[in-house]
């Protein structure tokens, strides 16, 4: 319990760190002391929101990341396994085609159509496998690996869909999409209902997090102990769902963050979800901010995709902690 209140702490303070350090540089330099009117309002108006926008959709990341490995039982699994994150890309690039054929600001429906998305994607996926959640397989693992093609085959054939919109647009919209596609966190219209939606996901996670302790060992160990297994699978693949849909309709698709922080803390920390749930909204909500702010600062006054900086730090990170975890 030490090492836990001391790891979290770390993390909170690594966490307000980078919330002030994203508030202060960006792309046109680092604010001087002064108090200068303008720089005031650059604060408040651009880096402020854009930091707390960050922080949220890493936390989210995160922990939809720590949720799905425990629902699937596999240490791999990342938020956008389900096709979610699809479904809402496929969704904003359609809003912004649309958008641009009849005049409309590309930000006025892209969030829109990225919510709208998400929710196609959702309701396919429970209608899809609802009635396999729903009952105790004879096999433990059989509602999982049906759960994970399902989300495969609707990744895939989102996919599609955005590489048909993206064939369609036009050389002027072209770019934004694939702005957006990478990982765009300027627009924090959305970001009080996604913070509400972290904080809700947060909360139900440390509440059931010695249910889904139990349910990361086994859907029959856990049954036998009196988990309500069918219920709380349901729950789990909502509260992950709800986490990456909120994340990709505000902020674009974004790699590696839901991968890396949930496998890299259990290296540290281990399998318990009291600490790892909380830890990961954490580090996953610093790790971004940090990367948000290489993204603006790296070939400044250029911003570069949130994404790409994911990306390249994400790779070889994940193949160092894999190689670690095998010695």
């Amino acid at each position: 319990m030490r090492r836990a209140i001391l790891l979290l702490s770390c993390l909170a303070v690594v966490a307000g760190l980078a919330l002030v350090l994203a508030g202060l540089c960006g792309s046109t330099g680092c604010l001087r002391p002064g108090g200068d009117p303008a720089d005031i309002a650059m604060l408040l108006q651009l880096r402020v929101p854009r930091a707390l926008t960050a922080f949220t959709v890493g936390a989210l990341l995160a922990m939809g990341g720590a949720l799905m490995q425990v629902l699937l039982r596999n240490p791999l699994a990342e938020p956008y396994v389900l096709g979610v994150s699809g479904g809402s890309a496929a969704g904003a690039l359609l809003a912004m085609l649309l958008a641009a054929s009849i005049g409309l600001p590309r930000q006025n429906i892209a969030a829109v159509g990225a919510a709208l998305g998400a929710g196609l994607a959702v309701l396919l996926l429970f209608g899809l496998v609802g009635k396999s959640l729903r009952r105790l397989p004879l096999s433990p693992m059989a509602a999982g690996h049906r759960l994970l093609l399902t989300g495969v085959m609707l990744a895939a054939g989102f996919g599609a869909v955005i590489t048909l919109v993206l064939t369609l647009a036009g050389d002027t919209q072209l770019r934004g999409m694939v702005f957006w596609l990478m990982g765009d966190l300027e627009d924090s219209r959305f970001l009080p209902l996604a913070a509400a939606i972290a904080g809700a996901v947060l909360l139900w996670s440390i509440w059931n997090a010695p249910r889904l302790n139990l349910l990361a060992r086994g859907e029959s160990f856990a049954q036998l102990l009196g988990v309500p297994v069918v219920r709380l699978r349901v729950a789990t693949l909502c509260a992950a769902s709800l986490a990456t849909a909120a994340a990709v309709t505000l902020a674009g698709t974004i790699g590696f963050v839901g991968l890396v922080v949930p496998h890299g803390l259990r290296l540290l920390v281990g399998n318990d979800q009291r600490v790892l749930l909380p830890a990961a909204a954490l580090a996953g909500g610093a790790g971004l901010t940090l990367a948000d702010l290489a993204a603006r600062t790296v070939v400044a006054p250029m911003q570069l995709p949130v994404g790409v900086i994911t990306a390249l730090t994400g790779v070889p990170l994940f193949l160092w902690l894999l190689a670690r975890s095998r010695a």
